[in-house]
């Protein structure tokens, strides 16, 4: 995070600031619309779009990523694409081929479990359905912490047999998955842990690395304050990093592949290919993979910008607009105190 003495003047910010609302083709942490306020500066656009339940000091992080994409801009890259995960939400097994025909080939498939009102038995079907169209992909769940440690052990141990390349963030709490993990192993079950909730929304994000909590780690460029903050998390950690995204539009996205193309070492797929799952995005020639990859040339060129016709068109209200600007006002503080 940049310090305050490095920070634009609040009025460069708010005199560039675009606010969209975008529709999503299907559900995804429970919404169906996206709203994120994007900025210009001197480097190009970066976009400023915390879950509206974020308080203004996690928030902050996110303004902050905004700032260094506009304002600084990226790393150098030290490759040329970034594969990249499809992304199933806990739809119905049935809409699985659906979802996936989105993402056109890809090797990898991450899949939503543990969603509020739906049962283990989901689960089950929803990652069978995958396993049944891509027999070869690596499939790898994220619960959100939804679970206890309990429910998470027997959950993963019902669904081990499909071959999981792990199990991100099963449960809350960097101790809780460290139970699992141990549980999991005394069972002789090999199902890796990986964290995300434990490292983005953390105080310190390396305390799960030291805990041995988790066997790798989910990186994210706006939560974690950049690009560049992200990169030296990964490099004190000493863990392996899946980089992934947080339901952004292609200005955001162009962060995550940034961050992915200036890792030393990229061992999985990354979870940046989300914007299949918008119905419209700001750019016109949006980030979505093809053949299982995403491009960084568009990237390191700065080419990654919004329409200015696609920025009128999917403008927010004007009411939401007013509620951005004070939210951005009130996360500018935190960076500036």
């Amino acid at each position: 995070m940049s310090p305050a003495s490095q920070l634009p003047p609040l009025a460069e910010l708010e005199a560039s600031a675009a606010v969209v609302r975008l529709p999503l083709t299907v559900k995804f942490r429970g919404v169906l619309e996206r709203e994120a306020l994007l900025v210009q500066g001197p480097a190009g656009w970066g976009e400023f779009a915390p879950f509206l339940e974020y308080d203004d000091v996690e928030s902050s992080r996110w303004l902050a990523s905004a700032i260094e994409a506009a304002w600084e801009g990226f790393p150098a890259p030290v490759r040329e694409a970034v594969p990249v995960n499809g992304t199933v939400p806990a739809v119905g097994a049935e809409r699985v081929p659906e979802i996936l025909a989105k993402y056109g080939a890809v090797s990898a498939v991450k899949v939503k479990v543990a969603e509020r009102g739906q049962t283990l038995a989901d689960d089950l079907a929803r990652v069978a359905a995958v396993r049944e169209a891509l027999p070869h992909a690596d499939v790898r769940v994220d619960a959100n912490a939804a679970w206890t440690v309990d429910e998470a052990v027997e959950a993963l141990t019902a669904l081990a047999p499909f071959g999981l390349e792990y199990a991100e963030q099963p449960t809350a709490g960097i101790e809780g998955l460290a139970e699992v993990r141990s549980r999991l192993r005394a069972s002789g079950l090999r199902v890796p842990i990986a964290a995300d909730e434990s490292v983005r929304k953390a105080e310190d994000p390396l305390r799960v690395a030291r805990a041995g909590a988790a066997d790798l780690i989910i990186v994210k460029a706006a939560p974690l304050g950049g690009v560049r903050r992200a990169l030296e998390i990964v490099r004190e950690a000493g863990l392996p990093a899946v980089v992934s995204s947080a339901l952004d539009t292609s200005v955001g996205l162009a962060a995550g592949v940034a961050l992915a193309a200036a890792l030393p070492e990229l061992p999985h797929a990354c979870g940046l290919g989300t914007g299949a799952l918008f119905a419209y995005d700001v750019a016109r020639s949006p980030l979505v993979p093809r053949g299982g990859v995403l491009p960084v040339a568009p990237v390191a060129a700065g080419e990654v910008v919004p329409d200015p016709a696609l920025l009128a068109e999917h403008a927010a209200p004007g009411d939401r607009r007013t509620w951005w600007l004070e939210r951005l006002r009130r996360c500018y503080a935190v960076l500036a105190g």
